[in-house]
């Protein structure tokens, strides 16, 4: 399973030209499915990222997490995340996980996350045709992946 965390000040998801979900200060997490993944790789990310210490402090350091500041996670899920390039130049993406494995470990981490930060998750829908703004604090992006644990 795979992370993109990008620090935002704000971010928001579109489905048909509503929003859909809308954050403030917070992450915006974009979630990629392999199909090896299980629910040891979202607990395993949950608890990384919810201890994630990239908030500035009042000595202007990263060093507060996301529950130090109370902050919000807008949780995305992206298929794209296990795109292959490796061949020619069109993407595969056989190694994403199908909806049958995807969609429950994408609500469990829904839920482990709301748990972990006592607060509701926002999220995108998943399949769905988004249109995901954000304003990346920093800029600050982060790359976690479940897989290769550095």
């Amino acid at each position: 399973m795979r992370f993109v965390i990008q620090r935002v000040s704000e971010a928001s998801v579109k489905i048909d030209g509503a929003i859909y979900s809308h954050i403030q200060k917070g992450f915006l997490v974009l979630v990629g499915v392999e199909e090896a993944d299980t629910k040891e790789d979202v607990d395993w990310l949950c608890q990384k990222l919810i201890g994630m210490r990239i908030f500035s402090d009042a000595d202007d350091k990263l060093n507060l997490s996301l529950q130090d500041i109370n902050g919000d996670v807008l949780l995305v899920s992206q298929f794209t995340l296990f795109a292959s390039t490796k061949k020619g130049n069109r993407p595969s993406f056989i190694k994403s996980a199908k909806p049958d494995i995807a969609i429950p470990l994408y609500e469990y981490c829904i839920q482990q996350l709301s748990q972990l930060l006592h607060k509701p998750i926002k999220t995108g829908q998943f399949g769905a045709d988004m249109k995901v703004s954000l304003v990346n604090d920093g800029p600050v992006t982060i790359l976690m992946d479940s897989k290769n644990r550095e």
